[in-house]
């Protein structure tokens, strides 16, 4: 009750902005409905770091740790959001210990998934890294071997730490061999098992 009681929903539609890099916060953000990239400035150009779909919360490493935002999140499908009140937040975090297990829980979720993203960018060809961004959308994100790509070719370059020129390029050659079955707005997964060692050997 008190939690919905400092709380705020808002509606955001694909490619608006729910936290700014830079901004200063005092909300925690709990995305309960849609998908949205977490994308930060680098030295010469903009970063996807993350993908997460709702049920989730957004920016409590913000809120706990330091009151500027350090990265941006944007809807790339239509979302709902609830703001939280952050002394609000913090006061639920100290009074209920189930709940501050399950965001510490959270955090340490992120933090693994964060070590391995960086290992597979560092270490992968880019095929490899595109095979797995194409199974990690159809089975953490959508459940489907086919769903509507709801990144941008630029946004998918951004994400994998390449040009779009050579996301585009390893694209057709996925369609050409039959890997997958690419239309303007959608990716169908045909040889999963293919898709699965590109993505494993890199």
């Amino acid at each position: 009750m008190r939690l919905a009681a400092n709380s705020t929903q808002v509606r955001f539609t694909k490619g608006e902005t729910i936290i700014r890099e830079g901004a200063l916060s005092s909300n925690i953000i709990y995305l309960r409905e849609g998908l949205v990239k977490i994308h930060l400035k680098g030295p010469v150009r903009e970063q996807i770091v993350k993908i997460t779909k709702a049920p989730t919360f957004l920016g409590v490493p913000t809120a706990i740790g330091d009151r500027i935002n350090h990265y941006s999140v944007t809807a790339i499908e239509p979302c709902d959001v609830c703001f939280i009140d952050e002394k609000t937040f913090a006061t639920l975090l100290s009074n209920n210990g189930a709940f501050a297990y399950e965001i510490a829980l959270l955090m340490s979720r992120n933090e693994l998934v964060n070590y391995h993203n960086c290992v597979n960018r560092t270490q992968k060809m880019l095929r490899g890294r595109l095979a797995e961004a194409i199974l990690f959308l159809g089975k953490e994100i959508y459940a489907s071997k086919k769903y509507t790509m709801p990144l941008s070719r630029a946004e998918l370059a951004d994400w994998l730490d390449a040009t779009r020129e050579s996301v585009s390029r390893v694209l057709s050659e996925f369609h050409e061999q039959k890997i997958i079955k690419l239309t303007t707005k959608s990716v169908e997964i045909l040889d999963e098992q293919k898709l699965e060692f590109i993505s494993k050997n890199g």
